[in-house]
């Protein structure tokens, strides 16, 4: 009875915010708006979040512009939803990145870092053609060691989570930058909004979906 009680109450906790955004089941459509990933994929997400995650590249002039609203958005998050970023590794140049994002994380400088990195590659042009050149921004703007950083690019840890994204990128249908992903199950089709701002209203219907999904048991 009482889980029964939950799923209604979430049910209606849905509907309410339907009915504050009118035509909002109809504004956002499969196809459209979003894809199903089938079959849905794992998330890292605790038990009761739900995992929103950005599928990006700091190599990628469009996931620089986007970045703003992934902040924005993030500040302001559902309570039951838990953020995650997967950087690509489409060729070299991006692999280099992603190492670096994995290796800011292993570093503990990422949040330090993670916006000044965007600025630097594309507004201020800093010149990242090699590890080294990528080790020495790093090192400076995270107060690290630059060769210890090289060593974390290098590391078996960076060098497994590289492998785990390339991996899971194709098997949630991404082929584009930024994309975002809601709970391993959902899709944003970014051709389907018109701003940043509307592909993050669409992020929170799925999260409103998604919770509505796992109150009821399903």
């Amino acid at each position: 009875m009482l889980i029964r009680l939950v799923a209604l109450a979430a049910l209606a906790a849905v509907a309410t915010t339907a009915a504050a955004q009118p035509n909002l089941v109809e504004r956002y459509r499969e196809g459209v708006h979003f894809a199903t990933i089938d079959p849905p994929q794992p998330t890292s997400a605790p038990a009761g979040k739900i995992e929103v995650l950005e599928v990006f590249s700091y190599a990628c002039p469009a996931c620089a512009m986007f970045q703003p609203a992934v902040s924005q958005w993030k500040a302001r998050m559902p309570a039951n939803a838990t953020f995650a970023a997967m950087p690509v590794a489409w060729n070299p140049a991006w692999e280099m990145v992603a190492r670096a994002y994995y290796a800011a994380e292993a570093l503990g400088i990422r949040d330090k870092t993670h916006d000044a990195f965007f600025k630097a590659l594309h507004v201020e042009r800093v010149p990242m053609a090699s590890n080294e050149d990528v080790a020495r921004w790093f090192a400076k703007a995270g107060g690290v060691k630059e060769a210890d950083f090289l060593a974390a690019m290098q590391s078996t840890g960076v060098s497994a989570k590289v492998a785990r994204a390339k991996q899971a990128v194709p098997r949630l249908g991404v082929s584009a930058t930024p994309t975002m992903v809601v709970n391993g199950r959902y899709r944003v089709l970014n051709q389907g909004a018109s701003s940043a701002e509307e592909i993050f209203q669409v992020v929170d219907f799925l999260v409103a979906r998604e919770a509505a999904r796992l109150a009821a048991g399903r």
